[in-house]
């Protein structure tokens, strides 16, 4: 029995975990739910022969699964993307026994839609750094909201740029506000303060836990990339290497056309969706900056406006072309 080679799919749940096995003929050997605990899934796959490969459809908690389970028992774990995995079946039902055996079809086969099981140190960074970014949003909500009530009550005398400091001051003291406007102004003020506070202390945190980082430092020694930029591009791309080149990174950060062609028709139809939002939308901004702050990237963004491109896909194409040129600095 343990010379039989068999491949395992695994549908991972928060309170259970449900696995497929097959050998290599395609033949289901066995299909059941265990406990989300690694030990209880070895004692099931064990019985049947030797493992091949396991496949593990990407979700919370299913990297530190695989991490546990390729220590404890040195199996081939492959974790695959769950949204290209579900446009492979074959029926639009969702059940945990054929998704876990879906999982092992994709394994025994090889047409695993694989996602990079990050090591542990990329993803604690990762937490950090996404929560940093949930408070960044935090931050520009409480501000929307702040104006929101401003241009409800038509205060429309504001003295200077909106959150400079005399701004700010007309703002606490001199806003012709209503009693209740002035109450959720106030409210959302102190709200500010304390994001502003939490954002200082996690972003001291991680600069303590990143200084001695390689890539991080390499980062920050490019023009126009502050400490956020590193954090962000090392927490989510994680090593510049695992991308064959420039252009599988920049389409992995979304910042690729989509193609829309047809026949005669070519066409591109806006940036690719399937990517990290935070992550590109960070690249966008970094494009921006770079665009008024360094030549190379100037001289592109006026050439193209002069062509008559939109602010916007100037913007997309000038982060395009410097994640690609950092593949080629930083991949080597």
């Amino acid at each position: 029995m343990d010379t039989i080679p068999i491949h395992v799919g695994v549908d991972y749940h928060q309170s259970a975990v449900q696995v497929s096995i097959s050998d290599a003929d395609g033949k289901q050997l066995g299909n059941r739910r265990c406990a989300n605990v690694v030990e209880d899934v070895v004692r099931y796959v064990q019985q049947f022969g030797s493992v091949q490969s396991v496949t593990l459809e990407a979700c919370a908690g299913a990297a530190d699964f695989a991490d546990e389970l390729i220590a404890k028992t040195g199996w081939k774990v492959n974790l695959s993307h769950p949204g290209y995995a579900a446009r492979m079946k074959l029926n639009p039902d969702k059940i945990d026994y054929t998704d876990a055996r879906m999982q092992c079809e994709l394994g025994r086969t090889g047409l695993v839609p694989k996602v990079w099981l990050a090591p542990l140190d990329v993803r604690e960074l990762r937490l950090v750094v996404r929560y940093r970014q949930q408070l960044a949003n935090q931050r520009r909500a409480t501000k929307l909201r702040i104006g929101a009530v401003l241009r409800d009550q038509r205060c429309l005398n504001a003295p200077a740029r909106a959150w400079s400091k005399p701004w700010l001051a007309w703002l606490t003291q001199d806003a012709a506000l209503s009693s209740q406007g002035r109450f959720i102004v106030d409210l959302q003020l102190v709200q500010l303060q304390a994001i502003k506070e939490q954002l200082a202390f996690i972003e001291a945190h991680l600069t303590r836990i990143t200084q001695e980082d390689a890539l991080v430092k390499k980062l920050l020694e490019e023009p126009g990339i502050g400490p956020v930029t590193a954090w962000m591009l090392r927490a989510e791309i994680g090593r510049f290497d695992r991308f064959h080149n420039g252009k599988q990174l920049a389409r992995f950060c979304g910042l690729s056309p989509r193609n829309a062609s047809s026949g005669t028709r070519q066409a591109d139809a806006g940036l690719i969706r399937a990517a990290n939002g935070e992550l590109r939308a960070c690249l966008i901004e970094t494009a921006h900056r770079l665009a008024r702050t360094q030549p190379r990237w100037h001289e592109m963004n006026a050439a193209l406006r002069a062509r008559g491109k939109a602010g916007s896909v100037v913007a997309a194409a000038i982060a395009n072309r410097w994640i690609r040129s950092m593949h080629h600095r930083l991949a080597a």
